[in-house]
């Protein structure tokens, strides 16, 4: 269920990216591309994570999510390619809220996927178990 929520989130945070490029962002240099390449790249990450629904996938997902609040704080701060946003900028709190939320359940996920290392993703999810190997008689 983490893994689907995660992937949920996601791809809200890539819907944002989307709206911001297709009203405007598109035209700002460096910035448009990369408010695009987040919305796919975001897309890319849910459906990922909606289909292996494995730890490393969580993982990948909870730092791309991190460098998404990180790329928006260091826009509020810095000002990079000659744009300063403020947090009162276009959907910048919406994507912030719906980014950090990503970023602590896909964390949990990968937190959970790599105590259970085991189990396929499918069966994690259904609280599967599986049975240890056989054990092998040793000649004595």
């Amino acid at each position: 269920m983490l893994c689907l929520a995660g992937g949920a989130l996601l791809a809200a945070s890539a819907a944002i990216h989307l709206h911001l490029w297709s009203t405007g962002y598109r035209h700002i240099p460096t910035i448009g591309p990369l408010s695009l390449l987040q919305a796919i790249v975001g897309i890319g990450l849910a459906l990922a994570l909606v289909v292996a629904r494995r730890g490393r996938a969580a993982l990948a997902g909870a730092v791309f999510a991190a460098s998404t609040i990180g790329g928006l704080l260091v826009s509020v701060e810095v000002g990079p390619f000659g744009l300063k946003d403020g947090i009162s900028a276009p959907d910048a709190a919406l994507s912030l809220v719906v980014e950090s939320m990503a970023l602590v359940v896909l964390a949990a996920a990968a937190v959970v996927g790599a105590r259970r290392p085991g189990l396929v993703g499918w069966q994690r999810q259904a609280g599967v178990a599986v049975p240890p190997p056989p054990m092998r008689a040793v000649p004595g």
